[in-house]
């Protein structure tokens, strides 16, 4: 699940401007309406799918998902007015990334790929 913990510091309703798939699905640039705007490479985004199939269905199930490194992005589907499907070319696709988790994603990048970095050498899992 998303940390909501740190939500205070998103705006209470951010809503994207622009999202575009570049360098042959292997990154998602997207720019928010205050102004913020993040580039997430595809493996990051794969990593932190929010699908239950990689955050689990509860506390302490969350799933480290390795040998993703070459994923790209297959398509970006629009959910409503608030989400994005996220077909990835593993297969992957059931996550919604809502507005509120992709900017998110984009804020805490370093500190979450810092962490699954070290997770996935604690485990003796490579990328």
């Amino acid at each position: 699940m998303p940390n909501w913990d740190k939500a205070a510091s998103i705006p209470e309703t951010v809503w994207p401007k622009e999202i575009r798939v570049k360098s042959a699905g292997s990154v998602l640039d997207i720019a928010f309406e205050d102004g913020a705007s993040f580039i997430m490479n595809a493996e990051y985004l794969r990593i932190e799918s929010p699908s239950a199939e990689v955050q689990g269905h509860g506390p302490g199930q969350r799933k480290l998902v390795s040998g993703v490194r070459d994923v790209t992005i297959a398509a970006v589907e629009p959910v409503g007015n608030y989400a994005v499907r996220l077909c990835f070319s593993d297969g992957h696709d059931t996550g919604l990334y809502s507005w509120a988790y992709l900017y998110e994603l984009g804020r805490d990048h370093e500190t979450r790929w810092q962490k699954y970095v070290s997770s996935l050498a604690a485990a003796g899992r490579v990328r």
